[in-house]
């Protein structure tokens, strides 16, 4: 809808800045709504630059950059069509200017007009919750990002679709299983009040892979969670349902039949190579032996594969069969890692760990077996 509310906004600023800005705000709200004021993007023009805004009532994101305002105003236009337009720019200068019932890109040579949408219909940014504490970005996306990967992409379920943050002391700890993996890790902070919330995995992950800041603050209250740094923020609704702390955290006490010390690198690309030969169940089965691992693949009809890895072994011989996808999923988070394979009886999950980085997050990842079909 073409708002009936039109404020005035004249600015300049670097084409790269804005193009980056809107690009994850744009990323970050949803493409399918009813209300198309739900996929604008909010621009306010002030003395201090620009801010880059947009909510769909469920979560929010507030980008800052620096600008030249001519005019300061506050509008909303379609947010991916912008965020199209100034990436595709090559001037290094662009000018925002309201032009009537439209938002105009100037640059040098070229001008783009945009829809401005109604104004008052867009439901704003919410303030961000108190803080709750401040903790190093990288470290933060080094336990997000395998942590969230181990979350169901299956909404019928929402339990399962969350990431658990809890405050424990001077260490946040992370949670998330779809059922057949789980990924646990702990990250140090700096806490100023208390952290209990299961946080939607999707917005998570999205955090994780924004440029990387110094420190981040973490805000929290019983309906929202939000991440903030110089220059911008996010938030988002918090997942009502409860977490099964207590079963996921027996899952870590493994009961150690075999334990394989290995070069996760290795055996990530001998996972990858194998997964042609997966079958129709897309598995791959491990086999310990004395002193190395074994990555086998099997499929009637494309054929099957073996390879040798030089492996740490204590315990048992031992042979287990794994999802592919799954393993390589828990694999990937300990890249350049040895990763050590704690390898329980039957059907109980092998739990994959590793020496805590420079960052200090601990991380431990388990991954369910399947029944071996002969």
């Amino acid at each position: 809808m073409v708002g009936s509310t039109v404020r005035g906004m004249d600015l300049t600023a670097t084409t790269a800045d804005l193009a980056s800005a809107a690009t994850e705000v744009s990323r970050l709200l949803p493409t399918r709504v009813l209300d198309p004021v739900l996929a604008g993007l909010v621009l306010r023009a002030g003395p201090a630059g620009v801010e880059l805004a947009g909510s769909d009532r469920e979560r929010a994101v507030r980008l800052n950059r620096p600008a030249t305002t001519h005019t300061d105003g506050e509008v909303v236009v379609p947010a991916k069509p912008l965020a199209d337009t100034l990436r595709g720019l090559d001037d290094p200068q662009v000018r925002l200017v309201v032009e009537g019932s439209r938002l105009a890109v100037r640059t040098t040579t070229a001008r783009f007009a945009l829809p401005l949408l109604d104004l008052p219909s867009h439901p704003g940014v919410p303030p961000l919750p108190p803080a709750v504490g401040r903790i190093p970005a990288e470290a933060l996306a080094a336990a997000l990002t395998p942590v969230s990967s181990a979350t169901s992409k299956d909404d019928v379920l929402p339990i399962f679709t969350g990431v658990r943050m809890l405050g424990t002391g001077h260490r946040i700890e992370l949670i998330a299983t779809d059922r057949y993996r789980m990924a646990y890790a702990t990250v140090p902070w700096t806490p100023e009040g208390s952290l209990n919330v299961l946080a939607p995995a999707a917005l998570m992950a999205d955090v994780a892979r924004l440029p990387q800041h110094t420190v981040v603050t973490v805000h929290a209250d019983e309906d929202r969670i939000a991440l903030s740094w110089t220059g911008g923020s996010v938030s988002t609704t918090l997942l009502a349902a409860p977490f099964p702390d207590d079963r996921a955290r027996k899952l870590l006490e493994a009961a150690i039949d075999s334990t394989v010390v290995v070069e996760a690198d290795a055996l990530a690309g001998a996972v990858r190579r194998a997964t042609p030969y997966s079958g129709p169940h897309g598995s791959v089965t491990l086999q310990v032996e004395d002193s190395e691992l074994r990555v086998r693949g099997s499929d009637p009809q494309t054929g099957e594969s073996e390879e040798s890895i030089k492996a740490t072994i204590d315990g048992n011989r031992v042979t287990k069969t794994f999802q592919a996808r799954y393993l390589a999923d828990a694999l990937k988070a300990f890249s350049g890692r040895r990763v050590e394979l704690r390898i329980q009886d039957g059907l109980r999950s092998t739990v994959l760990t590793s020496q805590p980085g420079e960052d200090g997050v601990e991380l431990k990842y388990l991954v369910v077996p399947l029944r071996r079909v002969e």
